[in-house]
């Protein structure tokens, strides 16, 4: 049975929304993690989501700050790269799906966007053993420092050929993992991968990778 549904993750105090899909016989699930100043309703990962999901694979948008909290950092543009909160926001999302009664079979992997791929790599040396695969697009995957040689679940780096500056972090930090890691270049892409074919190739990227380290977990 498909499930589409709004759900609220307690996080101390406050709850997290999010927008929860399990497509019918799902074999795994991915927890996105939005980068700087973007939130789950992100044209962009909603995009990436949906390919997922004609994949047979569940998927969880969710906002890792409050609403009161988005607000603030429209304004001071600090807490999204606050990746210490960011990385506890995630593995707190990530403890929910090991034990809600929808999500709790379902391998996991992370999805992370810009900030959002460095917190994805943070929570998964955190999380050793509950993350299976992780993919980033457009990530800064440098500001994971240490915590990047502590990953050991399979890891997909996604740059755009015209990012320059974010390809030699990616590349600086592909040196750095430890696991079993991919780097790819998408050509001719920008940071936000808006260029014709471009998001369409980080979705089907991101659907391979997630596909052969997911199943079967």
């Amino acid at each position: 049975m498909e499930i589409k549904t709004l759900v609220r993750v307690p996080i101390g105090s406050m709850q997290l929304e999010g927008d929860l899909h399990i497509p019918q016989g799902a074999q795994g699930i991915v927890l996105f993690a939005h980068g700087s100043g973007s939130s789950r309703h992100s044209p962009r990962n909603r995009f990436v989501a949906e390919v997922l999901n004609k994949g047979h694979l569940a998927t969880l948008l969710i906002d890792l700050l409050s609403k009161e909290e988005e607000i603030e950092d429209q304004v001071t543009a600090v807490l999204r790269f606050d990746i210490a909160l960011l990385t506890e926001r995630l593995k707190a999302v990530t403890e929910w799906l090991t034990l809600d009664a929808r999500t709790k079979h379902l391998s996991i992997g992370y999805f992370g966007a810009s900030t959002g791929a460095a917190a994805a790599l943070c929570a998964a040396a955190g999380k050793q053993g509950s993350v299976h695969a992780i993919v980033s697009r457009g990530g800064r995957p440098d500001l994971a420092g240490a915590q990047l040689q502590k990953v050991k679940a399979p890891t997909l780096l996604i740059v755009g050929g015209n990012d320059l500056p974010v390809i030699e972090m990616n590349e600086e930090a592909l040196r750095t993992l430890a696991c079993e890691k991919k780097l790819v270049i998408v050509p001719l892409a920008t940071h936000l991968f808006e260029e014709e074919g471009a998001l369409e190739s980080v979705a089907e990227l991101a659907l391979e990778w997630f596909q052969m380290h997911l199943r079967g977990q």
